[in-house]
């Protein structure tokens, strides 16, 4: 099984990281991270370089699409030559996933047009801009498409796909393997149950650092 996980600079590194932890471990598994160009694309934070070992045009198949979320992703969503191969790439796919804001550019490409999907919850609300109805669920299965909410929900969504390309078995060995059995003493993982000014600084956050975005893109 071919795996292609996208790699572009402003990527979140758990949302690939997470993933690749995982689905690396099916059985037969080929991975390739495909990126802008080939070599280092620097995380959102800037402090970690993920290195892609081909260029897009030269990853144009796979069994498995993986479009991870991150800052950067709001650049791609205007990126025509990324979204062209996001389509060409999904055509031949039997799995085309997303994580965090990967959504975003997946539904940009026209991908999700109609389907239910989730993306990280600060810009949830950004998905019906593309035809997309928002769904508040860790992991959203419609169709072939798999989507995933923010940074961590990438590894529940990679573990769910492994049971269903692998079996049970495998992807539970995989969760052992990787020790996989959160149990934060916090409950603040969640918009609903985090405290409500937890909720809004990390939303101002968010939005601040979008609009900063908007200005250096004109």
């Amino acid at each position: 099984m071919r795996l292609v996980f996208m790699l572009f600079p402003g990527i979140t590194a758990l949302d690939v990281v997470g993933p690749y932890e995982v689905l690396a471990r099916l059985p037969g598994a080929e991975v390739v991270f495909a990126g802008l160009t080939r070599g280092e694309a620097r995380t959102d934070n800037g402090c970690l370089g993920l290195m892609a070992d081909a260029a897009l045009e030269e990853a144009l198949a796979a069994d498995l699409l993986l479009v991870p979320g991150g800052f950067g992703t709001r650049a791609l969503e205007r990126d025509a030559r990324v979204l062209d191969w996001v389509r060409a790439i999904d055509a031949g796919t039997q799995v085309t996933a997303s994580v965090c804001t990967g959504a975003l550019v997946l539904g940009a490409a026209g991908l999700l047009r109609g389907r239910r999907a989730n993306t990280h919850w600060a810009v949830r609300e950004r998905l019906a801009e593309y035809g997309v109805s928002p769904v508040a669920e860790r992991v959203v299965r419609d169709g072939k498409y798999a989507t995933a909410a923010g940074v961590s929900a990438g590894i529940d969504l990679a573990l769910a796909l492994a049971e269903e390309l692998a079996g049970r078995a495998v992807a539970q060995a995989i969760q052992l393997g990787i020790e996989y059995d959160p149990a934060p003493h916090l409950d603040a993982g969640d918009p609903l149950r985090a405290p409500a000014e937890i909720r809004d600084a990390v939303l101002a956050r968010v939005r601040g650092r979008d609009a900063a975005l908007k200005l250096q893109a004109g």
